[in-house]
């Protein structure tokens, strides 16, 4: 068979420690009015986000300012849409974690139109299709875990008995410039660093394991990999370790590129269905799934031996985190998966029914759910278990 696959554009990338700096030439190679966008807290209170008013001032550049407090829905966006036309600004520049991100990324795709954004969304929207036109986007994380600096589509929800998480999307929304300085992760909380790792990992993990994926997210999902197993527990412990910050900005980078060019598995497959029924933070719901999905992913396959190109996989998968030599490829399979679950316990990361996800929600739950790239198919009852033994 020949080999054919195609990969989606990627940013305009500035990656290193520092590179914050290039914000101001950034924006003006757009116009002189930023939107920005970020979160309520974390970088506000740092050093750079204090300082940044002023030296936009400074720059010549005016700005006004939407603050995001929680996971984006369709709603906020509309109202910041509203709130803002009147600036006719000339770029967006979203900084901060996933959902402040994806929030940037669908202002920015929604000012010119000025609809409702709920219209445009996979599923759930009303008209086919944007038509891609947008402001400028510049993208800058704070924390390491969605990729959606390097991505395509924001992720949007509704919460609630009949609530949603779905994409707006199109190729023109990929950032126009994306901003990685791994100084901006210094002040990332420890559980925020620990969930959104965690879902950097099972994003890489799942892309490399997609029946979707090809040589080249293959390639970058296994420089991500060994990445994160160098350096996920060390940003952990110490924060303000930059070895381990640069490490894990760098995984999250690669990590969104594989997905959006390879797709993702069962973990993100029930994360996209719980995320629109509980108010629950994205890496959360992946930290907590990782576990049993890949135990019983795992399981399936030496079952029905159907994939065993995915247990290679897995293998040197195992190989990457493991310091043994010259074990069985069963071996490093069992120590990947015995891995994952022992970081998700020292990290602390809560377990389904921590937050609130009970067998009573689990029906509900895999009736919306898909696990169309993982390696095997599951059948329903089948997810059931993965649910049970997550919680």
């Amino acid at each position: 068979m020949s080999l054919s696959f195609t990969i989606a554009r990627t940013p305009q990338l500035y990656f290193g420690a520092g590179k914050f700096s290039t914000l101001f030439s950034a924006i003006r190679s757009f116009g002189k009015n930023v939107l920005l966008v970020t979160g309520a807290r974390s970088f506000l209170t740092s050093e750079s986000g204090r300082e940044l008013p002023d030296k936009l001032r400074q720059s010549g550049l005016a700005f006004e300012h939407v603050i995001i407090s929680k996971e984006p829905t369709p709603e906020i966006i509309d109202q910041a849409v509203r709130r803002s036309i009147s600036f006719h600004c000339d770029v967006v520049v979203a900084i901060g974690g996933g959902s402040v991100l994806d929030a940037g990324k669908a202002i920015s795709a929604m000012l010119l139109l000025n609809e409702p954004v709920k219209d445009y969304l996979e599923g759930v929207g009303t008209k086919p299709s944007h038509p891609g036109i947008k402001v400028p986007f510049i993208a800058i994380p704070t924390t390491s875990g969605t990729g959606s600096e390097a991505t395509k589509n924001a992720v949007l929800s509704e919460i609630g008995e009949n609530g949603y998480k779905r994409s707006l999307r199109h190729n023109n929304f990929v950032p126009d410039i994306a901003i990685l300085d791994p100084l901006l992760t210094i002040n990332c909380p420890q559980t925020i660093t620990a969930s959104s790792g965690m879902d950097a990992f099972t994003q890489l993990f799942e892309s490399y394991l997609s029946t979707t994926a090809n040589p080249i997210t293959d390639s970058l999902a296994v420089e991500g990999l060994v990445r994160v197993s160098k350096s996920l527990r060390k940003a952990f412990a110490d924060g303000a370790n930059t070895e381990a910050r640069t490490d894990m900005s760098l995984a999250s980078y690669l990590s969104g590129i594989t997905l959006a060019n390879a797709g993702l598995g069962l973990v993100h497959g029930f994360a996209s269905s719980i995320g629109g029924f509980f108010d629950i933070s994205h890496g959360v719901i992946c930290s907590s799934l990782m576990p049993a999905c890949n135990r019983f992913t795992v399981k399936k396959l030496r079952e029905r031996r159907t994939n065993d190109a995915a247990l290679v996989k897995y293998a040197n998968a195992g190989k990457i985190f493991s310091d043994a030599t010259n074990k069985s490829d069963d071996y490093y399979i069992d120590y990947l998966i015995d891995l994952i679950d022992n970081w998700t316990n020292t990290m602390k990361i809560p377990r389904l029914r921590d937050v609130g996800v009970l067998p009573e929600h689990f029906k509900k739950i895999v009736d919306v759910a898909d696990n169309k790239n993982n390696p095997v198919a599951l059948e329903k009852d089948e997810m059931m278990e993965v649910l049970e033994e997550s919680s």
